[in-house]
């Protein structure tokens, strides 16, 4: 069976990250997976990834940090040859309750540092690889409800969110955002990313649409 291309989905461990991953696999993408670590959960979703007739990888990095996120582009496209769909899924989310007088200058850094550098880092490494391939491609982000409407109890998080949100109107290629407020299953945004990746969206850009 032909490929559609690669994507890689990074915090695909768990969660949405997993579901986007698997439903991609399911749209005739070979995909590369990304977790901070190796753990037995992305070990058996390369599994899954698999058993669908497709191609997988496991790229352990932290997408904070700039020269990881570098080597794992590389990395991607050494193993599979091109890279074509890019979801930078990866996330943290601060304590409940605090407060923006209550964060300290560490969790602001640590939520930012995750969310939206990571956002930054892996929009950046992968539009250089698609504008070097000359084919375009599709740049996906995580945003989030919070990203829409402010909250006080989650300041950072909220911060992370509205950054994601400007980063992806302002980054080129073909660049959208989901932003999940609560939903009743992951597979209800990887549906939405499953249309984002495909060749139907080619005129979608700098989008951020909120599924419930």
């Amino acid at each position: 069976m032909s490929s559609k291309g690669i994507a890689l989905v990074t915090g695909a461990a768990q969660g949405i990250g997993r579901a986007i991953t698997l439903r991609l696999a399911d749209d005739d993408f070979d995909v590369a997976v990304n977790d901070i670590s190796v753990s037995e959960d992305l070990q058996s979703l390369v599994k899954e990834i698999q058993q669908r007739g497709r191609a997988s990888s496991i790229h352990a990095a932290d997408v904070s940090q700039d020269a990881q996120v570098k080597q794992m582009i590389e990395a991607v496209v050494q193993k599979h040859g091109s890279l074509d769909v890019m979801v930078a899924n990866a996330g943290v989310v601060g304590p409940p309750g605090m407060e923006i007088t209550d964060v300290t200058v560490e969790e602001w850094d640590r939520v930012m540092n995750v969310n939206a550098r990571g956002a930054f880092l892996s929009y950046k490494y992968a539009g250089l690889q698609m504008v070097k391939q000359g084919r375009g491609g599709r740049i996906i982000g995580a945003s989030s409800l919070a990203g829409k409407q402010g909250h006080s109890t989650q300041v950072p998080y909220t911060a992370s969110k509205f950054a994601v949100r400007g980063l992806t109107q302002s980054a080129g290629i073909t660049v959208n955002a989901y932003a999940p407020g609560v939903i009743e299953t992951p597979m209800n945004i990887a549906d939405f990313v499953s249309f984002i990746a495909s060749k139907e969206s080619k005129f979608i850009t700098g989008q951020t649409d909120v599924r419930y």
